[in-house]
């Protein structure tokens, strides 16, 4: 068997794979985080790289932290918070460019929240969402599933701990597409080649404004968007937008 590892290809067109395999169920401790911290970091600064997808190998996307592992931290008060699960998903949402979050099997506790950092959720029909905190004494999620699926089904999930399964997670809103297993990879691999053909300024842009639209008022949204605007329409991609345009030909953006 293979040592535990975030598998990290960036072979494919502008789009970066992180792939987390850490049999049985995935589950994140402090040394894979560390590592999936550093792909991000490489992600972040490859600007020709314009989309991510994180998935999970075998049945289980992820399972959140490493629960032995965190006993034995508390025992010991060695955990690195710089690596912590929260930092990871920060780190996530954070990040440049918009990650589509492939969720092949169980999504539970962290593993649920690490999804919810994502950009862009889809799942297979047999994928299962548990908020699994209240279940182990912890808190997680209960800021970031209101704000996505609404109070009411939000609690449901977080004040039970029980899971749902991927056409529930649809019908909340929690996933936008639902796929057969063997299906997966490639919707999201459509879906991420399809925001890497976009102008990369304007995603790029577009992704940290929807990220605090909640946050926003009527005047602060509209700074923020007039500021962005005002860099964009003077960028040499949206000039390659409008003469492809006149052209009648598919444009070359270049991110500048």
């Amino acid at each position: 068997m293979s040592a535990a590892a975030v598998r990290f290809d960036k072979s494919l067109p502008n789009v970066a794979l992180l792939e987390i395999d850490a049999p049985p169920s995935n589950a994140l401790g402090q040394s894979l985080r560390r590592e999936f911290l550093s792909h991000l970091k490489e992600i972040d600064e490859d600007l020709a790289i314009r989309a991510a997808i994180i998935t999970g190998r075998g049945k289980s996307f992820c399972s959140g932290d490493d629960l032995k592992e965190r006993e034995a931290a508390r025992n010991t008060g060695e955990e690195d918070r710089a690596s912590s699960f929260p930092a990871l998903v920060d780190r996530i949402e954070t990040l440049r460019v918009p990650v589509i979050a492939a969720v092949n099997g169980w999504a539970i506790g962290g593993g649920l929240e690490l999804a919810l950092g994502c950009d862009i959720r889809i799942a297979s029909d047999d994928a299962q969402f548990t908020c699994a905190a209240v279940n182990v004494g912890l808190i997680a999620s209960a800021w970031r599933l209101p704000r996505l699926i609404g109070i009411a089904r939000a609690k449901q999930m977080l004040l039970t701990g029980s899971p749902f399964d991927a056409a529930a997670a649809e019908r909340f809103g929690l996933v936008t597409e639902v796929h057969a297993p063997d299906k997966l990879r490639d919707a999201a691999l459509t879906l991420a080649e399809r925001i890497a053909t976009r102008a990369p300024l304007s995603v790029e842009a577009t992704k940290r404004i929807a990220g605090k639209a909640l946050d926003f008022d009527a005047q602060a949204a509209a700074r923020a968007l007039g500021q962005e605007f005002e860099t964009l329409i003077k960028s040499a991609d949206h000039a390659e937008a409008l003469a492809a345009f006149r052209e009648k030909r598919p444009p070359h953006f270049r991110r500048h």
